[in-house]
Formats: C-alpha cells, sequence, structure tokens
C-alpha cells in the first residue's frame, strides 16, 4: 500500500527518464525540433505534451518557491522604487523649466540656421549649375568644332571629334534636350560623313580609270626607252666581241645599270582611297567598303576589256592595252600599300579574267589582220606590254604564246608582201648590167650584201654582172629578216635564231626562188632577159650565207657559228638547181624563137623536082636567129651556160628536122628534098663550127663540139642520102654511123620516102643505074624494117 503512492509522487515529480531529457533540452535552451518531429513521426505526440505540461508545472512550482524565498527583498525594492518616482518628477520639472528657457534662447538661432541652410542649398545648385554648364559648353564647343571639320572636308577629324563627343560626353550631358539631340544626330553625322567620303571614293574611281591609259603609256614607254638601251648596249658588246674574235684589239666595254624606281616614274594619287579605307574603317564598315570598292573596279575593268567598235584594232590597240596596263599598275600599288584592302587572291582573280579575255580578242584580231606591218606593230606593243607588267609581279607567259602563235600567220602575210615587192622588183628590172659610177653605189649595192668577186676596190664606172634586181631582192630579204626577228624576239622563247633562219630558208625557197623561177618560165620574157635572170641567180645564192650572217647578227648569235658549211641554208642548193632551170627556160625560149622559123613542112618543097643551089629561106633567118642568141649569151652568160644554151638550141633544130620527116602532113618526099635540107644542114653545122671555136668553147670543151647537137638530123640526112640505106639494118653499121637514130622513127620516115616513075619523084628520063640500085636499096631497108617491126 506504501509503494503505489511512491511510484505516482515520482510521476508527479517527473523522475521518468524522458521527462528528465526533454527538461534537461529545455534547461540548456536546445532545439526542441528533431524531438518533436520524433514524436509526430512515432504517433505519440499526445505524450509529448502531456511531459511538455508536466515540466510547465513544475517549472511554475518552482517560480512559486522562489518568490515565497525572496518576498522580504521585493518589498525593499519597491519602496526604493517609490523614492526613485518621487526623485524623477523633481526632475522632469526641471527639464521642463530649463527645456522652456532654452527654446526661448534657441528659436532665434533656428531661424539663422534655416537660412544657413537654405544659402547652402542655393550654393549647391549654382555650383551644379555652372557644372552642367561647363559640360554643355565643351560638348557645344566639340558640336561647333565637328560642323567645321565637316564644311572643311576634314572628315577623319569630324569623326574623331563625333567618336569622343559619343564616348565621354554622351552619357554625362545634364540637359536631357541636349543629350537626345546630339545622340540622334551622330548617326546623321556619321552616314553623312560616309556619304560624302563614298561621293569623293567614287570620283576618284572615275579619275583614275580616266588616267590608267596615260598610266600604262608611260609604263609601257619607260620599257621600251629601257628596252632600246639594252639593245644599245648589247650591241656594242657583240660589236667588241667580235673585234677582239677578228684580233683588231682589245676593247674594254662596260654595262651600266640603271636602277629607276618605277613609282617615282608612275605618279598617281591614292590618298581619296587611302581616306576611303581609314574612314569606313574607323566606322565599323571595312569590310563593306572592300567590298565595294572590289566590286566597282572589276565593273571597270569588265568595261574596260571590251573592244571599241567604232574604229579598228590596228587603230585602238595602244589605248586599250595601255587602259589595262595602268589598271593593274594601280591595283598592284593598291595592294602593297593600302593595308588588306585588296587581297592577292582578288587580284589574282582579276588578272586570270583579263588573261583570258585578252587572248580571245587578239586570236581573234590577229585572225582578221591581212597586214604583216600592223600585226608587228600590235605584237610589239604587246611584248612591252607583258615586260611592264613581269615588272610588278603578272603573269604574262599566256599573252605572249598568243604571239608565238601567231608567228606562222604573220610570216605568212610577210610572205605575201615580199613576194609582190619582189615581183615588182622584176618587172622593174631592165635586166642590163647594173653601172655603178662611185664607190657608194658599189657599197651600197655589192659590198652590203657580200657580192663582190674580188676584195680589191674596182675601177669606175663598174659595170656589175647582175642586173638591179639582185640588191633590190636583197634589200626585200633584208628587210625581211629585220621584220621577221623583231616579232620573234622579246616573246616566249628567248632562243628564237632557229625559227628565224627556218623562215628565212622558207622566203627565199618558196617566194624569192619560186618568183625568180615563174618569171623566167614565162611567156612574155625575152630571150636576153631570161638570160639576164639566170646570170643574177648564182649571185643570189652568194647572197645568202649574208643573210644568214645578218639574221645571226639581229638575233645576237655569233657570227662565226653560222659560218660552218653545215649551218648553209637550204636555200644555197635551190638556188643552184633553179640555176639550171634558168638556163633550160632560156634554151626553151630560144627554141619557141626558132619554131618561128622552122616550119619545114610549110617551107620545104618535099617532092622538088629541081634543087636549089642558095640555102633555103629560113635556114638563113635561123642562123640569124643563132647568131643573135649567141652574141647576147656571150656578154651576158659564162662559157657553160653558153654551151648548154647553144647545145640546146641545135639539138631542138636537129629534133625539128627529123620531126618534120615524120609529120603527119608530109605525106611523102624525094631525094631532092633531102639535098636541099642537106644542104642546110651543112650551113647550120659551119655556123656550129666556127661559134664553138670562136667563143673560146673548144678550149674548155675539148671533147665536145655544137656540131654533136646536130647528130640526129645528121645521121638521118645520111641515111637518106645513102647509096646503101639497106646497111642501116646492119647492126655494126648501124652504131659507127646512124646510133643517134631510132628504127621506129626511120621506118616511118623511109616509107614515105618515094621515088617512083608517076614524076612525083622526077622524071624517069633522068635516071641512071645508081639512082636505081639505091632505090633497090631503100626498099630492101623498108623491107627489113618491116620485117622487124
Amino acid at each position: 500500500m506504501d509503494s503505489k503512492p511512491k511510484k505516482r509522487g515520482a510521476m508527479e515529480n517527473g523522475d521518468t527518464g524522458e521527462d528528465s531529457v526533454l527538461a534537461t533540452l529545455i534547461g540548456n535552451g536546445d532545439d526542441l525540433g528533431p524531438l518533436v518531429r520524433h514524436a509526430f513521426e512515432m504517433g505519440r505526440p499526445e505524450a509529448l505534451v502531456h511531459q511538455l505540461k508536466h515540466i510547465l508545472k513544475k517549472k511554475e512550482a518552482e517560480i512559486e518557491e522562489l518568490c515565497k524565498t525572496h518576498y522580504e527583498e521585493f518589498i525593499l525594492a519597491v519602496d526604493e522604487l517609490r523614492g526613485v518616482l518621487v526623485d524623477a518628477e523633481e526632475l522632469k520639472s526641471d527639464l521642463s523649466s530649463d527645456n522652456f528657457k532654452l527654446q526661448e534662447v534657441g528659436s532665434a538661432l533656428l531661424v539663422k540656421l534655416e537660412e544657413l541652410l537654405e544659402s547652402f542649398s542655393i550654393k549647391k545648385n549654382v555650383a551644379e549649375a555652372i557644372n552642367m554648364s561647363k559640360i554643355c559648353i565643351e560638348v557645344l564647343e566639340l558640336c561647333v568644332k565637328c560642323n567645321t571639320q565637316l564644311s572643311e572636308g576634314q572628315f577623319f577629324l569630324a569623326l574623331k571629334t563625333v567618336d569622343l563627343i559619343d564616348t565621354n560626353y554622351l552619357q554625362n550631358i545634364p540637359v536631357n534636350a541636349i543629350k537626345i539631340m546630339i545622340g540622334k544626330n551622330i548617326p546623321i553625322i556619321k552616314a553623312h560623313i560616309e556619304k560624302k567620303v563614298t561621293a569623293d571614293f567614287n570620283e576618284w574611281l572615275l579619275h583614275i580609270r580616266s588616267s590608267a591609259k596615260d598610266i600604262g603609256q608611260t609604263a609601257i614607254g619607260h620599257a621600251a626607252s629601257v628596252r632600246q638601251r639594252d639593245e644599245e648596249i648589247l650591241e656594242r658588246q657583240r660589236k667588241a666581241e667580235e673585234l677582239n674574235v677578228s684580233g683588231l684589239g682589245d676593247v674594254v666595254y662596260s654595262l651600266d645599270v640603271e636602277e629607276v624606281d618605277e613609282d617615282s616614274v608612275l605618279k598617281f594619287d591614292l590618298t581619296p582611297l587611302y581616306r576611303a579605307s581609314h574612314i569606313h574603317s574607323c566606322l565599323g564598315i571595312q569590310e563593306q567598303f572592300r567590298r565595294y570598292y572590289y566590286k566597282n573596279r572589276l565593273l571597270q575593268l569588265n568595261s574596260d576589256l571590251q573592244i571599241s567598235s567604232s574604229q579598228p584594232f590596228v587603230e585602238s590597240y595602244q589605248t586599250y592595252l595601255a587602259q589595262i596596263a595602268g589598271y593593274f599598275i594601280v591595283e598592284d600599288r593598291v595592294l602593297r600599300t593600302s593595308g588588306g584592302l585588296l587581297s592577292a587572291d582578288q587580284v589574282e582573280t582579276m588578272w586570270e579574267t583579263t588573261v583570258a579575255k585578252v587572248v580571245s580578242v587578239l586570236e581573234e584580231q590577229f585572225s582578221h589582220m591581212d597586214s604583216a606591218t600592223h600585226l608587228l606593230l600590235v605584237k610589239d606593243y604587246i611584248a612591252l606590254l607583258g615586260v611592264t607588267l613581269r615588272q610588278y609581279g603578272y603573269e604574262v607567259s599566256s599573252i605572249l604564246e598568243v604571239l608565238d602563235n601567231s608567228r606562222d600567220k604573220y610570216h605568212e602575210l610577210l610572205f605575201e608582201e615580199c613576194r609582190q615587192q619582189i615581183s615588182n622588183a622584176l618587172s622593174n628590172d631592165s635586166y642590163n648590167k647594173m653601172v655603178m659610177k662611185k664607190d657608194s653605189d658599189y657599197e651600197n649595192n655589192v659590198l652590203a650584201f657580200h657580192l663582190q668577186t674580188s676584195d680589191v676596190m674596182p675601177a669606175f664606172p663598174y659595170i656589175a654582172p647582175f642586173s638591179s634586181m639582185v640588191p633590190d631582192c636583197c634589200r626585200i630579204v633584208r628587210s625581211f629578216i629585220k621584220s621577221s626577228v623583231d616579232y620573234l624576239s622579246f616573246g616566249v622563247n628567248s632562243n628564237f635564231y632557229d625559227a628565224a633562219r627556218k623562215y628565212l630558208d622558207k622566203l627565199l625557197i618558196d617566194v624569192l626562188n619560186e618568183v625568180v623561177v615563174t618569171t623566167v618560165q614565162s611567156d612574155g620574157i625575152a630571150v636576153s632577159q631570161a638570160m639576164q635572170i639566170a646570170e643574177n641567180i648564182p649571185f643570189l645564192e652568194r647572197s645568202c650565207d649574208f643573210f644568214l650572217q645578218h639574221a645571226a647578227h639581229l638575233c645576237g648569235i655569233p657570227v662565226r657559228s653560222v659560218e660552218r658549211p653545215q649551218a648553209s641554208l637550204t636555200a644555197k642548193a635551190v638556188f643552184k638547181t633553179s640555176r639550171h632551170a634558168a638556163y633550160l627556160a632560156v634554151v626553151n625560149l630560144v627554141n619557141s624563137k626558132l619554131d618561128e622559123f622552122l616550119a619545114l613542112t610549110e617551107n620545104i618543097n618535099w617532092t622538088a623536082e629541081e634543087i636549089s643551089e642558095n640555102n633555103s629561106e629560113y635556114m638563113n633567118e635561123v642562123v640569124f636567129c643563132l647568131d643573135t642568141v649567141f652574141s647576147t649569151a656571150l656578154q651576158i652568160l659564162p662559157l657553160d651556160a653558153l654551151y648548154t644554151v647553144g647545145c640546146g638550141a641545135l639539138e631542138h633544130i636537129s629534133n625539128s628536122i627529123v620531126a618534120a620527116f615524120l609529120s603527119d602532113s608530109v605525106k611523102r618526099f624525094n631525094a631532092n628534098a633531102v639535098m636541099v635540107i642537106n644542104q642546110d644542114l651543112q650551113k647550120l653545122e659551119s655556123f656550129a663550127d666556127e661559134r664553138f671555136h670562136s667563143t673560146g668553147l673548144s678550149e674548155v670543151y675539148k671533147e665536145g663540139s655544137f656540131r654533136s647537137s646536130l647528130i640526129e638530123a645528121r645521121q638521118l640526112i645520111n641515111l637518106l642520102s645513102s647509096s646503101q640505106p639497106e646497111n642501116f639494118a646492119d647492126l655494126v653499121i648501124r652504131e659507127k654511123s646512124y646510133n643517134a637514130l631510132d628504127r621506129k622513127k626511120v621506118a616511118s620516115i623511109v616509107e614515105k620516102f618515094k621515088d617512083s616513075a608517076d614524076g612525083i619523084f622526077g622524071s624517069l628520063s633522068t635516071r641512071n643505074t645508081k639512082t636505081s640500085s639505091r632505090k633497090k636499096s631503100m626498099d630492101m631497108l623498108k623491107k627489113r624494117l618491116k620485117d622487124f617491126n
């Protein structure tokens, strides 16, 4: 019974473990949150509330116990507090009195203080107003300065001023209206500057395009001057080398190289471009300006590349090419000095476009040109264009290749011009030997082309063995060589001597030789003219060595390298052949002249009953013609040519006599006709022998004679006059006495030989035994020839 109350008393005193823990936490001021959360999570919040209430009651009991213990001390403290209250009332009364007195004294001071504070406020406002005014004045002064710079065209300075206002002043302007106004106008000013600078730049674009032609012409002219100076230096050097080689002395020469700054020669102003580029860079639109510049320059280039249709290309090519040269000279300097305005790829693209267009234009124009002079002028200017632009780093080989590809066309035109000039030279030639009255004529017409036959200066007046066509043709060929080398030089290939030699050979063979041979073989030429042309040909052959040396000299090749026999021109051999062809042409002309008198079928009475004691009239004409030919040939031709012409003419007469017997118009002939022809042939043989000895041919051709050219006719007449013509059938006799006769021709001729009793071949009363036996022999020959055939 006693234990239960004890247990309850323990619980009331909070002796359980949980109450002890909770009380400790509260006493220490710890956080009860985790304990409360744990109680709710365990589903026992009522127990926690009960424990809190128990702790509350316990604390109230402790407070009550504490109050009972200190009650007396509390009463004393209340009494002391009452005393303090009395003292506080007295202090309050004193403070109220002092406050009243203070307010009476401080009212005036407060008035003064308010006035002072107001003054300080005014002063502050004035100072702020002054500062604001200073800022506004500075800004407005900058605005005035900017306007002045704009009006004076100092756009870069104006732009710097605008940037200064925008960066340092705009956000600090105290007056909002001014701030808004300036902020609104800054983009307008920048746009105005861009517009003005672009306008100035556009004017520069027009100016630089109009100046490009002058720039290009100046640069090309400078290149021409340099080339001429180099040629003069090289010419002096070659002469010095030749003098040294020939042993005429030691010559000292020097090569002076003058360095010339191209930029100092070509003066053009890029300032507007630099200014526009810099200002656009400051505006932050540099890339836009780059595109604008490239686009406009490309448009200008495309326009410059168009050929003018209002005038021929030969009149406009210099302007056209100079414009292109000037354009790319400007672009080169822009690339080097504008700080990235142009890229190398852009310039290369423009150049490739230009090369393609120029190549196309040149190929088209060259194909239509019909004058070698025009083609040479254009080529020379293009070569100078290539030299000029190569100095600026441009690749010009494609353009120069057009020149190389057109050299055949050029030389064909040059051939035609030379052909016409050579034809005129031959048509204007009198074909008389040239007479030179003074040494200057000799130097200009003989020594100038190495035509002299002796190193000794002849006495004047000097009669040359050739006519005027020889030096005239030599001058034409020399001019051709100069024109040919001028075209071939300064191209892609530096070694152009072989090409020059090839074209020279072609001119001499296909033009000069052809015109000469055609002329000498033409119908309207006289025998003496043909002889003189034939005699001129060896001198043309001799001049080939001079032509080759002259070509080598112009090409810068040592002359000694072309003096070797294997280096000679093919034309020399061709001229040798043509000389023989000319002699044959002379022979043909003589033969044609003889044919006018050798109408034997008309001049001979083939059935004559009597024999005339005098020579036939036609033979007198033939001999006279031959005498004229021999006299002329002796004055013009050398002995070997005279022999050729004489033999050819006499052989032609012999052939004509044989042909007359074979002619269809001669149906029959008798012995009287044979005797007449025999008389004529004897006269001709006598003339031939006399001329062979009088001309001196007998001393040169000791084994030959002119008479041998008449052998066929002589053997035929001998056969027809023989008492035993049947001996012709004997092989031994034929080979000895009739070896020039053809059996078939003899068979045809003897068939026409008639000596019948009808009176056609003679009267029967005059017949004798000898005639009868010859007739039998002739009949026997006819029979044997028939059997043989």
